[in-house]
C-alpha cells in the first residue's frame, strides 16, 4: 500500500499532520529552497513531540554534493533523532566521493534517502549505486517548484521505470513534487511506497503558506489509510 508523507515546517504543522493521520511527517523549511532545512534544535523538539507515533524524516538543505558539508549536515540532523535523513542529489559536485562518505554513515545505522530531481534529468543508473552505499530509499521530487507538478515533467512511463527500478533494489520509493489532488489516483496505480505533499496541503496551495487542515484532510481521504513499507538500510 502507498502511504502519505506530509512536509511540515514547525511543531504546529506537525501536530496537524499527526492528527490527520499521515504516515510520515517530513520536516523542511520551504522558504529556503526545495529541500530547505529546519534548525536542528527545532527538529529535535518536533521529534520529541511525535514520541515515535509516526516516522519522521528531515532534509539537510540545498547543499552541493561535496563530502564534508554533506556529511556534517547529515550527522547533525541524524543526532536529532529523526528516523530518516533526506539528501538532495543536486547537479554538479563530487557525487562519487560524497556517496562513498555517506556509505560510512549508512553502515553505522543512519537511514538515508536520496532525492532525485525530475526537472534535472535524473540518472536512474544511480539507483543501484544508492543501494550499494546502504541508502534506505530514493524519491523523485522537483527542484524548481515553479516548473509544475511531477506528473507534467515526467511522463508515466518514466515514473513507472523509477518505481520499478527502486523497488527492484529493495529501496523505499517515494514520489513528490508539487503534487495535486488530481495526480493521486494515477500515481497510486504505480504503487510507490509513499506520495509526498506540501503545496497541496497549504492555504491557497502555496507551499510557503501554512498547512490548511481541510486541504490536508482532503488529500488524506484520497489515499487509503495504510502505513507504507518501512525503510530499511539493510533491505535485500
Amino acid at each position: 500500500m502507498t502511504g502519505m508523507l506530509a512536509s511540515v515546517r514547525n511543531l504546529t504543522e506537525a501536530r496537524i499532520a499527526l492528527e490527520a493521520g499521515v504516515d510520515i511527517v517530513d520536516l523542511k523549511a520551504p522558504e529556503y529552497g526545495s529541500l530547505g532545512a529546519l534548525p536542528a534544535d527545532e527538529v529535535g523538539r518536533i521529534v520529541a513531540e511525535m514520541e515515535g507515533t509516526v516516522p519522521v524524516s528531515a532534509t539537510i538543505g540545498d547543499l552541493p554534493l561535496e563530502p564534508d558539508p554533506i556529511c556534517r549536515a547529515v550527522r547533525e540532523m541524524a543526532d536529532t533523532g529523526v528516523d530518516y535523513v533526506k539528501i538532495g542529489m543536486f547537479r554538479g559536485g563530487d557525487w562519487s566521493s560524497t556517496l562513498a562518505a555517506l556509505a560510512q554513515l549508512a553502515s553505522h545505522g543512519t537511514r538515508l534517502v536520496a532525492v532525485l530531481f525530475a526537472d534535472n534529468l535524473p540518472d536512474f543508473d544511480w539507483i543501484a549505486r544508492l543501494k550499494k552505499a546502504g541508502f534506505a530509499g530514493a524519491m523523485l521530487d522537483t527542484q524548481d517548484k515553479d516548473s509544475g507538478p511531477l506528473t507534467e515533467i515526467l511522463d508515466r512511463a518514466v515514473l513507472e521505470r523509477f518505481v520499478g527500478e527502486t523497488r527492484a533494489q529493495s529501496l523505499l520509493c517515494g514520489l513528490a513534487g508539487s503534487l495535486r489532488s488530481q495526480d493521486v489516483p494515477g500515481l497510486l496505480s504505480l504503487e510507490p511506497d509513499y506520495l509526498g505533499f506540501r503545496g497541496a496541503l497549504c492555504h491557497g496551495a502555496r507551499r510557503a503558506a501554512g498547512i490548511d487542515p481541510e486541504a490536508l484532510a482532503d488529500v488524506r481521504r484520497l489515499i487509503p489509510s495504510a502505513p507504507p513499507r518501512p525503510f530499511s538500510s539493510q533491505a535485500s
